[in-house]
């Protein structure tokens, strides 16, 4: 009797390994806070934590044990109660949610049948096979809401229930503060990435102008200089719906901070702290990543500007995985997977820096494009229309590159985030390009 081809191991081995990895996150973000913290609402935009815990375990239930495995329906009543299409955020709470004990049973006993099927799939035969596709599908989904119950934690008032060691300080960048990238074609997406979603599919030929784009993401320090010249004051940096917006919900400065006389503070997972000034800016909303752009007489890059700054390699005109190269990421590359609860200094980690010398574009903190999300030509939707295509449209804007609560799972060049461009509780920044003359 032979054994399973060294590939089909190979594909096992990380299907375990990325859903282990996963479950790990999910359990410190659950277990850290007593049952109360658990079962409360934060905030109105975000779920309560056990919703999020007994929805990743339904998830994983519908997809690999009963589409993938063909099983009955371990919890058949609560699919409903964990339908994220079914029920916004804000009201969530009011529904019959399992308690705490109760979810992390369920999701555990999930767990382990789809190990069971994992162990015994061939990856191959159907889409969701081919791969292990519908495996790392999974995986992507849980470090995704994993980063959601992060930013949970973030919106809890109350002393801090997470820790983890600050970056390495980096030392001071030298190097120019923008590059120009090359204009002309490159491929942008991706047709051969395993684990890649449908967003980011098929693979296609862009044409970009050359343009010039920040070495680094906006720091803190450079974003308190547009707060200091009245940029929240100044109607003439900011489209009619984001100065309508910020005159609306009273924004004059980015989520948790607050001015302690002549200095700025902010609120970072229950710890109060002076606004370090070398960091990328994080918890502002596309329209103020918009106003200090035009400020600083630049614009956002668009997304396909972006992915060619990230993955373009003009030595052999192609387009990388990421940065870097093909390489799958590592701590020397990037600030992922909430090894940090912060993003590192502005123009850390030289070795993911990319071959025209743009550093941290995967990790540390999204970052807002001036694009709309909108389908690649030929898109399909797969496995679910609800993932990607019923969201396409002028009212999200597109956010590239991860940041610190970001696991590599979920994280590559080509990778598409959206949201509102309301949006400023999710770990977001930006970094400004301009066109370069022709």
């Amino acid at each position: 009797m032979t054994g399973p081809a060294p590939d089909a191991e190979a594909l096992r081995e990380r299907a375990v390994a990325t859903l282990t990895t996963a479950r790990a996150r999910t359990t410190l973000l659950t277990s850290c806070v007593e049952d109360p913290d658990l079962t409360a609402q934060h905030s109105p935009l975000m779920s309560p934590l056990v919703w999020d815990l007994a929805h990743i375990g339904n998830q994983e239930e519908q997809w690999l044990l009963r589409t993938v495995a063909g099983r009955e329906a371990i919890r058949p009543e609560i699919d409903g109660i964990y339908d994220a299409f079914e029920h916004p955020r804000s009201a969530r709470p009011s529904l019959p949610l399992l308690p705490p004990a109760e979810a992390r049973a369920y999701a555990a006993e999930v767990r382990g049948r789809a190990l069971d099927v994992l162990e015994g799939t061939a990856f191959h035969g159907t889409r969701l096979t081919e791969a292990g596709f519908a495996f790392g599908m999974i995986a992507q989904h849980e470090q995704q809401h994993d980063e959601t119950m992060l930013i949970t934690h973030q919106l809890r008032t109350g002393p801090a229930a997470l820790t983890a060691p600050d970056p390495e300080p980096a030392p001071l960048h030298t190097g120019p503060a923008e590059v120009l990238v090359p204009g002309g074609p490159f491929t942008m997406g991706t047709s051969d990435e395993p684990w890649a979603l449908d967003n980011e599919r098929p693979a296609h030929r862009r044409e970009v102008a050359p343009f010039h784009i920040d070495t680094a993401p906006v720091t803190n320090g450079a974003y308190q200089a547009f707060i200091d010249d009245g940029g929240y004051d100044d109607e003439r940096w900011w489209t009619p719906d984001g100065w309508a917006h910020i005159r609306r919900a009273a924004i004059t400065a980015p989520l948790f901070w607050r001015r302690d006389g002549k200095q700025w503070l902010r609120r970072r997972f229950g710890v109060t702290e002076v606004v370090p000034a070398n960091e990328p800016v994080v918890h502002v909303c596309w329209y103020e990543a918009d106003a200090y752009a035009r400020w600083a007489g630049r614009r956002l890059p668009t997304e396909a500007e972006w992915e060619k700054a990230a993955r373009h390699d003009p030595a052999g005109d192609r387009s990388t995985r990421y940065p870097w190269g093909d390489a799958d990421p590592g701590p020397e590359h990037a600030n992922l997977g909430q090894r940090h609860l912060r993003p590192a200094p502005a123009g850390s980690y030289p070795e993911g820096e990319s071959p025209l010398g743009v550093r941290q574009l995967i990790g540390d903190v999204w970052e807002w494009t001036s694009s709309d999300f909108l389908p690649y030509p030929g898109f399909r939707a797969f496995p679910y229309k609800e993932y990607s295509e019923v969201f396409f449209g002028p009212d999200h804007k597109v956010l590239r590159g991860g940041s610190f609560a970001v696991d590599a799972v979920a994280c590559r060049g080509t990778f598409r985030n959206w949201d509102y461009p309301i949006r400023r509780q999710i770990f977001s920044g930006f970094r400004t390009a301009r066109s370069a003359a022709v």
